[in-house]
């Protein structure tokens, strides 16, 4: 999925307006009202509230998603989803939260590896992207608990199963 991908549309809520860069028509992957409903969730679940901003959520291919991860993270592999910031210079633009890129074919394979639904993965890759545009993350165990505590009650009104307890 190298070239730019044929179907995109953005939705908002007026302060925080989403763009779905998927390609046109591709059954496998969830429908734009989806994908704009996680990004909604995750925004309105935030304890003091987000902030106004645009969210771009883009599906990429393996290649090119290895390539974001070694560039950003140092890591040789593909990965789930990564998310980018937005950094504007100070200028007349719309405001921003940055973009959540996901993996179609990373999510698919860990779905079916934690014997989980893969739509329900994907809310949870949407959801998680979404909240490191917000300043959450996981890199310490105090961190990680808030904000997968954060996951799981977003993904719970979704009516998605908690994504950190995997039947086995």
């Amino acid at each position: 999925m190298a070239d730019p991908p044929s179907g995109e549309s953005q939705v908002g809520d007026g302060a925080n307006p989403v763009v779905v860069q998927f390609p046109a028509a591709d059954p496998d992957l969830p429908g734009e009202a989806q994908v704009i409903d996680w990004v909604h969730a995750a925004l309105a679940a935030v304890p003091d509230g987000a902030p106004a901003g645009e969210v771009v959520v883009r599906a990429e291919g393996v290649d090119a998603m290895a390539d974001l991860n070694a560039e950003f993270r140092g890591k040789e592999a593909p990965t789930n989803v990564l998310a980018f910031p937005a950094e504007l210079p100070p200028g007349p633009w719309e405001p921003a939260l940055g973009d959540v890129v996901i993996c179609p074919e990373v999510v698919a394979r860990e779905a079916a590896e934690q014997g989980k639904p893969e739509v329900a993965h994907w809310a949870h890759m949407v959801v998680h992207g979404t909240l490191h545009l917000l300043g959450f993350d996981h890199q310490e165990a105090a961190e990680a608990a808030i904000m997968e505590d954060l996951e799981r009650r977003v993904l719970a009104r979704l009516g998605y199963p908690d994504p950190y307890h995997l039947e086995g």
